[in-house]
């Protein structure tokens, strides 16, 4: 969990600190206040671009210096100081450790907005987690901007500059927003990414072997592009990437498809209806991938993009009990169903990694009705810090228990 945040110059907030407790964490306010702002805030100590995916020149307060930081620290159960749940790649001290790359023009250890962080001496670039962890009883994360590169995101675990995709590694959060209600009916790629986030929380390496087939991709489609015959041998190159990092995508969103499936089929039946989860597109290993990648370079060429690959697969989720699929179901159904994956998912972490994901979730409670609503506290009391929106403080009544309720904007 977190037990402090720290947001400078980030959207609206110029600087604001937060010191939530276990459990719920209730944000209330006005439309505009900013509540959402601070779960996007949260939701970047993950990897990816945040809840918005919006572009990091966007999230820096306008009228600020120019960047901004976000800043938190994670208690000693989120940081789970017995090395054994880390990845075994970190039981072995081997931790990601990238050092961050400064534009032209920017020091490397420049001054970053307050809450950042400062690197420092032989740490820089170099700090294993499960170091860290030992060091310290909690974990100071951080990311944000400079002013003079306003689009190159900085991340520091401890004060060490490290690489984004290194978050996976201390900390799981997952959310849900207004934006995801039409999951279901909306483009492919929206389940793809949904679907990874899922899978990133049961196999940190994901973000790694993602962002890797994707550049590798890239590269293949820009050579394919070319006037002329592209260099063979660059070509199989940038396949044999592909097909190693894809195969290993397509295999981590399989698990968690199976995983999740299994748990959701044998759920008792309550407020939330049981998903079905299947994946629908291209299915293979290293091999298969390499091969069908090379035989398909006149069409990608002709194409101008690959046509083959896990970027191509789509999340099918079905109503289980009334068998039908999830896009044909209500706005109220599709809403439901949403909410019971994100919580099957969240229960599966926790089980199989011993530390309960962060859930950011916006707005949920006013669109649920009452018993609905109950029901949904309920069954998150006691699992993890869950911070939730609202604009009335009477729709979080029904949360029994201690919880941390903070006014935005007032």
């Amino acid at each position: 969990m977190l037990s402090r945040l720290v947001l400078t110059d980030f959207r609206n907030h110029a600087d604001l600190t937060l010191a939530p407790g276990a459990g719920f964490v209730v944000l209330t306010g006005e439309n505009g206040a900013g509540k959402t702002n601070i779960l996007e805030a949260v939701s970047l100590l993950a990897p990816g671009r945040g809840l918005r995916r919006a572009a990091l020149g966007e999230m820096a307060r306008q009228g600020g210096a120019g960047g901004f930081g976000v800043a938190a620290t994670l208690s000693p159960e989120a940081s789970a100081q017995d090395a054994t749940k880390f990845p075994s790649r970190l039981r072995e001290g081997s931790g990601e450790g990238a050092t961050y790359v400064p534009a032209s023009g920017v020091e490397e250890n420049a001054p970053l907005p307050r809450p950042l962080p400062q690197a420092g001496g032989e740490t820089q670039g170099s700090l294993s987690p499960a170091a860290a962890a030992a060091a310290a009883a909690a974990v100071d994360v951080a990311t944000g901007t400079l002013a003079p590169a306003p689009e190159r995101r900085i991340v520091r675990i401890q004060g060490a500059t490290t690489t984004a995709n290194a978050l996976a590694e201390w900390l799981t959060i997952l959310w849900l927003t207004p934006a995801m209600d039409r999951l279901f009916v909306a483009p492919a790629g929206e389940r793809r990414g949904f679907l990874d986030r899922l899978t990133l929380a049961l196999a940190p390496t994901h973000a790694h072997h993602a962002a890797r087939y994707d550049a590798a991709m890239r590269a293949r489609n820009r050579l394919l592009a070319d006037e002329g015959r592209p260099d063979g041998d660059w070509l199989s190159a940038l396949e044999a990437q592909m097909a190693e990092h894809g195969a290993a995508v397509d295999a981590a969103r399989r698990e968690t498809v199976a995983l999740l499936g299994a748990r959701l089929a044998h759920q008792d039946d309550g407020p939330f209806p049981r998903a079905g989860l299947a994946l629908d597109g291209w299915n293979g290993d290293t091999t298969r991938l390499h091969a069908d990648l090379a035989q398909a370079r006149a069409r990608d060429a002709a194409a101008g993009r690959t046509l083959a690959g896990p970027h191509r697969v789509d999340l099918i989720v079905t109503h289980r009990d009334k068998a039908r699929a999830a896009s044909l179901a209500s706005t109220g159904e599709q809403k439901a169903l949403l909410l019971g994956i994100v919580l099957a998912h969240a229960d599966l972490v926790a089980e199989r990694t011993g530390t309960p994901p962060v859930l950011l979730l916006d707005e949920v409670a006013a669109h649920l009705d009452p018993a609905r609503r109950a029901a949904l506290f309920a069954r998150l009391a006691g699992r993890g810090q869950v911070w939730m929106t609202g604009t009335e403080d009477a729709l979080f009544d029904a949360i029994d228990g201690r919880a941390t309720r903070i006014a935005v904007g007032r």
